[in-house]
């Protein structure tokens, strides 16, 4: 049940009726995102804000214009891991100015997850949805 692309995430959320298996599919997304190098878990790369451990690790590919931001991310909480796998497919690879535009609370709301998740892990999407907007600010 892998996805490509955010949109992939949003027409697979379309067809599960049921929440629990929304879940499961978010953290089967988790589990199959890349894992983070321990190496790069550090206090510059830890989210605060989550209740949960969150790590997200910026690179940059490309120059000028071109130029743009993937990240890495990982988190001790499985739910959160494919949390993090749904904000790298609607995110990473794009320049820095086209994810600060992006209304990415919107595209969430989407999924319904501003309405089914609990009000620490809305918090830490949120803590993490402004660490990846503050790192794209820097790079652009």
């Amino acid at each position: 049940m892998s996805a490509e692309t955010f949109d992939d995430v949003a027409e697979t959320f379309a067809f599960l009726d049921d929440w629990e298996d929304r879940y499961r599919y978010v953290i089967d997304l988790g589990r199959e995102m890349p894992a983070m190098d321990d190496a790069l878990k550090s206090p510059l790369t830890k989210v605060d804000g989550c209740a949960s451990q969150v790590w997200i690790a910026p690179s940059l590919e490309g120059e000028g214009a071109a130029r743009r931001l993937h990240f890495v991310g990982d988190s001790d909480a499985m739910i959160v891991r494919g949390l993090i796998a749904v904000l790298r497919l609607m995110l990473s690879g794009k320049t820095p100015g086209e994810i600060v535009k992006t209304d990415v609370e919107g595209r969430l709301a989407q999924l319904g997850l501003d309405q089914h998740l609990s009000s620490q892990r809305s918090n830490g999407l949120r803590a993490m949805v402004a660490r990846v907007r503050e790192l794209a600010r820097a790079a652009g």
